[in-house]
Protein backbone atom coordinates (compact mmCIF):
# COMPACT_ATOMS: atom_id res chain seq x y z
CA UNK A 1 0.00 0.00 0.00
CA UNK A 2 2.61 2.21 0.75
CA UNK A 3 4.41 2.37 -2.05
CA UNK A 4 2.06 3.78 -4.54
CA UNK A 5 1.70 6.88 -2.15
CA UNK A 6 5.20 7.63 -2.72
CA UNK A 7 5.39 8.79 -6.21
CA UNK A 8 2.90 11.42 -6.13
CA UNK A 9 4.25 12.80 -2.55
CA UNK A 10 7.52 12.84 -3.95
CA UNK A 11 6.14 14.86 -7.22
CA UNK A 12 3.84 16.96 -4.78
CA UNK A 13 6.93 17.96 -2.59
CA UNK A 14 9.03 18.93 -5.93
CA UNK A 15 6.33 21.17 -7.04
CA UNK A 16 5.95 22.97 -3.81
CA UNK A 17 9.62 23.33 -3.20
CA UNK A 18 9.91 24.68 -6.80
CA UNK A 19 7.05 27.13 -5.80
CA UNK A 20 8.93 28.23 -3.00
CA UNK A 21 12.49 28.61 -4.36
CA UNK A 22 10.83 30.68 -6.94
CA UNK A 23 9.61 33.16 -4.29
CA UNK A 24 13.32 33.49 -2.81
CA UNK A 25 14.49 34.00 -7.00
CA UNK A 26 11.67 36.57 -8.05
CA UNK A 27 11.99 38.54 -4.43
CA UNK A 28 15.56 38.58 -5.00
CA UNK A 29 15.00 40.97 -7.53
CA UNK A 30 15.56 44.47 -7.05
CA UNK A 31 12.12 46.42 -6.17
CA UNK A 32 13.08 49.65 -8.13
CA UNK A 33 13.06 53.47 -7.50
CA UNK A 34 11.52 54.80 -4.06
CA UNK A 35 8.92 56.08 -5.98
CA UNK A 36 8.16 52.73 -7.61
CA UNK A 37 8.22 50.85 -4.38
CA UNK A 38 5.67 53.91 -3.18
CA UNK A 39 3.69 52.60 -5.80
CA UNK A 40 4.11 48.84 -5.24
CA UNK A 41 3.03 49.06 -1.27
CA UNK A 42 -0.01 50.64 -2.48
CA UNK A 43 -0.72 48.05 -4.91
CA UNK A 44 0.07 45.56 -2.54
CA UNK A 45 -2.11 47.52 0.16
CA UNK A 46 -5.27 47.34 -2.04
CA UNK A 47 -4.63 43.78 -2.96
CA UNK A 48 -4.26 42.54 0.45
CA UNK A 49 -7.51 44.24 1.35
CA UNK A 50 -9.14 42.87 -1.91
CA UNK A 51 -8.21 39.62 -0.81
CA UNK A 52 -8.94 39.50 2.81
CA UNK A 53 -12.92 40.70 1.73
CA UNK A 54 -13.48 37.82 -1.07
CA UNK A 55 -11.55 35.17 1.33
CA UNK A 56 -13.79 36.36 4.26
CA UNK A 57 -17.05 35.59 1.71
CA UNK A 58 -15.57 32.49 0.35
CA UNK A 59 -15.46 30.99 3.64
CA UNK A 60 -18.58 31.91 4.21
CA UNK A 61 -19.75 29.86 1.01
CA UNK A 62 -17.24 27.13 1.66
CA UNK A 63 -18.64 26.25 5.01
CA UNK A 64 -21.95 26.23 3.60
CA UNK A 65 -21.04 24.11 0.74
CA UNK A 66 -19.03 21.98 3.45
CA UNK A 67 -22.21 21.71 5.13
CA UNK A 68 -24.13 20.42 2.74
CA UNK A 69 -21.97 18.02 0.96
CA UNK A 70 -21.10 16.45 4.97
CA UNK A 71 -25.04 16.68 5.28
CA UNK A 72 -25.90 14.90 1.50
CA UNK A 73 -22.67 12.75 1.19
CA UNK A 74 -21.10 11.81 4.16
CA UNK A 75 -18.33 13.29 6.74
CA UNK A 76 -15.89 12.26 4.61
CA UNK A 77 -16.48 13.77 1.45
CA UNK A 78 -17.09 17.45 3.35
CA UNK A 79 -13.31 16.52 5.05
CA UNK A 80 -12.24 16.59 1.58
CA UNK A 81 -13.98 19.08 0.40
CA UNK A 82 -12.15 21.13 3.36
CA UNK A 83 -8.84 19.84 2.42
CA UNK A 84 -9.31 21.26 -1.19
CA UNK A 85 -10.61 24.13 0.15
CA UNK A 86 -7.57 25.28 2.45
CA UNK A 87 -5.42 24.00 0.39
CA UNK A 88 -6.36 25.97 -3.04
CA UNK A 89 -6.66 29.40 -0.65
CA UNK A 90 -3.92 28.93 0.74
CA UNK A 91 -2.23 28.68 -3.08
CA UNK A 92 -4.50 31.32 -4.14
CA UNK A 93 -3.40 33.51 -1.55
CA UNK A 94 0.50 33.06 -1.11
CA UNK A 95 0.05 33.32 -5.45
CA UNK A 96 -1.66 36.44 -5.42
CA UNK A 97 0.73 38.12 -3.08
CA UNK A 98 3.84 36.91 -4.61
CA UNK A 99 2.87 38.06 -7.81
CA UNK A 100 1.66 41.91 -6.49
CA UNK A 101 5.09 42.02 -5.07
CA UNK A 102 6.99 40.65 -8.58
CA UNK A 103 5.04 43.25 -9.95
CA UNK A 104 7.53 45.99 -9.67
CA UNK A 105 10.86 43.60 -10.35
CA UNK A 106 9.32 43.15 -13.62
CA UNK A 107 8.93 46.79 -13.84
CA UNK A 108 12.97 46.77 -12.79
CA UNK A 109 13.55 44.35 -14.93
CA UNK A 110 12.19 45.47 -17.88
CA UNK A 111 14.67 48.12 -17.91
CA UNK A 112 17.37 45.53 -18.84
CA UNK A 113 15.06 44.86 -21.89
CA UNK A 114 12.40 42.46 -22.36
CA UNK A 115 13.60 38.97 -21.87
CA UNK A 116 14.58 39.94 -18.34
CA UNK A 117 11.29 40.99 -17.62
CA UNK A 118 9.77 38.24 -19.33
CA UNK A 119 12.22 36.14 -16.92
CA UNK A 120 10.52 37.39 -14.01
CA UNK A 121 6.87 37.73 -14.69
CA UNK A 122 7.06 33.90 -15.71
CA UNK A 123 8.81 32.80 -12.58
CA UNK A 124 6.32 35.06 -10.46
CA UNK A 125 3.10 33.49 -12.20
CA UNK A 126 4.94 29.85 -11.82
CA UNK A 127 4.80 30.31 -8.22
CA UNK A 128 1.03 29.81 -8.06
CA UNK A 129 0.59 27.20 -10.22
CA UNK A 130 3.49 25.21 -8.39
CA UNK A 131 1.78 25.97 -5.36
CA UNK A 132 -1.72 24.64 -6.61
CA UNK A 133 -0.58 21.71 -8.65
CA UNK A 134 1.83 20.50 -5.31
CA UNK A 135 -0.53 21.52 -2.25
CA UNK A 136 -3.47 20.07 -4.66
CA UNK A 137 -1.39 16.25 -4.99
CA UNK A 138 -0.32 16.70 -1.54
CA UNK A 139 -3.36 16.83 -0.07
CA UNK A 140 -5.71 14.39 -2.14
CA UNK A 141 -2.28 11.68 -1.60
CA UNK A 142 -2.74 12.29 2.18
CA UNK A 143 -6.19 12.38 2.14
CA UNK A 144 -6.34 8.98 0.45
CA UNK A 145 -3.60 7.43 2.48
CA UNK A 146 -6.02 8.32 5.94
CA UNK A 147 -8.96 7.06 4.34
CA UNK A 148 -7.65 3.55 3.14
CA UNK A 149 -5.54 3.17 6.54
CA UNK A 150 -9.21 3.58 8.26
CA UNK A 151 -10.45 1.18 6.04
CA UNK A 152 -12.58 3.18 3.65
CA UNK A 153 -12.09 1.92 0.15
CA UNK A 154 -10.72 4.50 -2.43
CA UNK A 155 -13.54 3.35 -5.10
CA UNK A 156 -16.13 4.46 -3.29
CA UNK A 157 -14.90 8.20 -3.28
CA UNK A 158 -14.33 8.09 -6.94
Amino acid sequence: MGYMYIFPIVCSLIAIIYGCFLVFVVLSKPAGTDKMQKISKAIQLGAKAYLNRQYKMITLVGVFIFLLLSWQLGMLAGIGFLIGSILSGSAGYIGMNISVRGNVRVAEAAKKGLMSALSVAFKSGSITGMLVVGLALLGLTLYCMILTVIGVPTKTML
